[in-house]
């Protein structure tokens, strides 16, 4: 009995996607594809616009900070989302989410993968991930221009006041930030590159991006979508297609 269950494992595993499991294996790997595919599209159609990326106190977060040259001809997003967009590329969760959806390495726990073969990420090009960390710093640096659109879009010509797009902001900037603050490179930064805690104040901090860590998913999709809806919100707004509604 046990043999034959052995020889079965064996040509299970012969063809890719063969496995024993009997849940809807695929639909994760399916949900990771169309979420990522339809924001990719979205932001690189976004990013070639040029245009109606500021409206009042408000500007787009693929455009922040807006830089403006005269030698630069094309749209001003791509001088700065190079920096979130390899963060994103190089995220521990975001491989694991486009190797399974794209790649197939494997779709899934359990399922026969479409390559035979497996080298990690040692080799060409696969190598160039262990540059998230320093992903990790250029994105912590735009998050301050971020919070500083945050703070403008409290300004209506001169006086305080809330708008929608200014609780837009405010949520993309603060699930950006904890996207960031959660991120594995970080907690290893604070504390996963040494044998010990030097001061209390270390081992508490790690402990907290620990905690924040444990939901790095949650807020690796919640930012994603949010950052779209963003400049979705701020340019429907420049395109007269929303009118934004003042709360305070």
């Amino acid at each position: 009995m046990a043999t034959e269950v052995i020889e079965k494992s064996q040509n299970n595993a012969e063809s890719f996607g063969q496995t024993q499991r009997k849940d809807l294996w695929w639909l994760e790997p399916l949900l990771y594809a169309i979420g990522l595919g339809f924001f990719i599209i979205y932001a690189t159609w976004a990013a070639f616009q040029g245009k109606h990326y500021e409206y009042g106190p408000y500007l787009s977060p693929f455009y922040s900070p807006l830089i403006i040259v005269d030698w630069w001809h094309f749209s001003p997003a791509f001088l700065i989302l190079w920096i979130p967009a390899g963060f994103r590329m190089t995220c521990y969760y975001y491989r694991k989410a486009y190797y399974r959806s794209y790649f197939l390495g494997p779709p899934a726990c359990g399922v026969r993968s479409l390559s035979k073969s497996y080298t990690g990420e040692t080799a060409f090009p696969l190598i160039f991930q262990n540059i998230h960390r320093y992903f990790l710093i250029g994105a912590s640096v735009l998050l301050f221009f971020l919070w500083n659109d945050v703070i403008k879009a409290f300004n209506f010509n001169g006086e305080f006041g809330v708008g929608v797009g200014t609780v837009v902001l405010f949520a993309n900037t603060f699930l950006l930030t904890m996207y960031s603050l959660s991120c594995h490179s970080l907690r290893h930064l604070i504390g996963g590159c040494k044998d010990s805690f030097k001061c209390g104040y270390q081992h508490k901090v790690y402990e907290k991006i620990s905690c924040a860590n444990e939901h790095h998913m949650f807020w690796a999709w919640t930012s994603l979508f949010m950052v779209g809806f963003a400049d979705l919100y701020v340019r429907l707004c420049a395109m007269g297609v929303w009118t934004d509604m003042r709360l305070i």
